[in-house]
């Protein structure tokens, strides 16, 4: 091979080595520029992600918080529903007591009456004069509730 053969061939090897070391660079370069790219974006979503963290323990917090007034709420109603059956409670045994005492009124009232009307059937005083008769007999009956009021 003559001289200028070799010569051609070695710049040929030269620039063609220049040309990888160039590539090489430049994807290097790419690689690099890449790399920072990716980490800006992590550091972004980080970032994101940070103030996200912020905002759900906001909302959870909140939440929390509603459910808690929510619990003493229903706490307070049931204690007011609880107070409401209690004095419901009181109120049908203080009924039945003062039916109990009525009905045991009942007898003794109507005993009273017999003993009027006895009196006043073997009373010579008030036997004659009738249903219209006045007299200390008539003036002893206990006046009930569903009487008319007296005229003094």
């Amino acid at each position: 091979m003559d001289d200028q053969t070799v010569v051609w061939i070695v710049v040929a090897v030269v620039v063609l080595a220049l040309i990888v070391v160039v590539a090489l660079v430049l994807n290097r370069s790419r690689s690099s520029q890449k790399v920072d790219k990716q980490r800006r974006e992590a550091q972004e979503l980080r970032e994101r992600a940070e103030a996200e963290r912020i905002e759900v323990q906001r909302r959870e917090a909140d939440a929390a918080r509603a459910d808690a007034e929510a619990r003493m709420a229903q706490a307070e109603a049931d204690a007011q529903a609880a107070d409401a059956r209690t004095r419901a409670a009181e109120a049908a045994r203080l009924q039945s007591e003062a039916q109990g005492r009525a009905q045991r009124v009942e007898e003794p009232r109507a005993d009273m009456e017999e003993h009027l009307r006895r009196a006043e059937e073997i009373d010579p005083d008030t036997h004659h004069a009738g249903p219209a008769a006045t007299g200390p007999a008539t003036e002893r009956r206990l006046a009930t509730p569903d009487d008319p009021p007296r005229q003094p």
